[in-house]
């Protein structure tokens, strides 16, 4: 077999050919409520640890509740 070949799908797998599966490997983080967000390569190289994210969206959320502070909620107005 060329190594062009190797690269190629298979038309069919067999259940053993995809290795042992882990049933439920991620069930503790999904019922806690983790997200995955895919940073795009410029952000990554800025902010490259989870803590670091967490950090400065943290600070951009107090900065921006700061700057907006709170809303009054329209009412309506009698006619008259």
């Amino acid at each position: 077999m060329s190594e062009n070949e190797s690269e190629e799908l298979r038309p069919e797998y067999r259940r053993e050919d995809l290795g042992e599966g882990i049933r439920g490997k991620y069930l503790e983080a999904y019922r806690a409520g983790t997200n995955l967000v895919l940073l795009s390569p410029k952000v990554a190289k800025v902010f490259s640890t989870e803590e670091s994210v967490n950090a400065a969206l943290r600070q951009l959320i107090e900065v921006a509740q700061k700057s907006v502070g709170p809303t009054k909620r329209a009412g309506r107005r009698k006619a008259g």
